[in-house]
């Protein structure tokens, strides 16, 4: 595991021979949902040994429609999220939308993510490379894994090499994804740790009702592949309600489900280490 990855689940006490787990609700829609979703997170990977960063978006700014929720207002949200580092010691993840934002979000979380629908502005990209935090980058569902080079060699030559990316699935026509899972080891080519976004890669985007479909019974499938083919870690979107969330329901995990989902991955994990 990279040194900076070491560092930054130094206080977990977990093994570094298990996959990190990035996962939260969606979007930061009230500190109850979040604090109660983060509780049960924290104690499934203490129990579990997994390496845990919590995610939650403190404003969605990718919504199909007007009248979709994008969030609470950003400096309420991200004093929310900050609640639960203090309260329970992880590191923390959320999105940053604009280049302004980078600084921003810094002052609360660990580890800045890209969205895959920005990964390749380069403006963005530099502004989180400058705060000197970790910078997760999505792939963009149009852009080949290895293309993703261009997004590290920005992120590294303004000074940082605190770099992970995300898979997050490929178009396939107009309403459904794809994984390849060839790009996991390819993005690791490029000498980074790979995640694999097993919700938003199950995502049925641009429905004519302007809100996105899932199809969150694949979950565990998309999970299992990632383990198999060597994910440095797995992000899932999980929701103690999934039907009443307020942005991304449809293909969110519920959080009932994920304690035995680790279970299965845990172990799966422990075979692949030894082939």
């Amino acid at each position: 595991m990279q040194s900076y990855l070491s560092e930054l689940f130094a206080k977990q006490n977990t093994s570094s021979n298990n996959f990190f787990l990035m996962a939260g609700p969606c979007v930061i829609e009230s500190e109850e949902v979040i604090m109660a979703t983060a509780e049960k997170v924290v104690a499934i990977c203490d129990k579990l040994n997994i390496p845990l960063i919590f995610k939650s978006s403190y404003r969605k700014a990718n919504r199909s429609r007007l009248d979709s929720f994008s969030g609470i207002g950003d400096e309420k949200a991200l004093k929310i999220l900050a609640k639960v580092r203090d309260a329970f010691g992880v590191p923390l993840v959320t999105d940053i939308h604009d280049a302004s934002e980078a600084a921003m979000a810094s002052e609360y979380v660990d580890v800045l993510q890209i969205p895959a629908f920005l990964c390749r502005q380069t403006d963005i990209l530099v502004a989180a490379a400058k705060t000197g935090k970790i910078v997760n980058v999505k792939k963009g569902q149009f852009l080949a894994p290895e293309s993703m080079i261009f997004a590290v060699d920005k992120i590294t030559q303004s000074n940082n090499d605190k770099i992970m990316l995300t898979d997050r699935g490929t178009m396939f026509g107009y309403h459904d994804l794809i994984v390849d899972y060839r790009g996991i080891p390819t993005m690791q080519n490029l000498g980074v740790p790979v995640v694999m976004d097993c919700t938003h890669s199950l995502q049925q985007p641009n429905t004519t009702s302007g809100v996105t479909g899932g199809n969150p019974q694949m979950i565990e499938t998309i999970c299992r592949a990632a383990i198999a083919v060597g994910a440095d870690g797995l992000f899932i979107e999980t929701h103690p309600d999934p039907a009443h969330a307020k942005s991304d329901g449809a293909n969110m995990l519920n959080l009932a489900l994920l304690e035995p989902l680790m279970v299965k991955l845990t172990k799966l994990r422990q075979v692949v280490n030894t082939l």
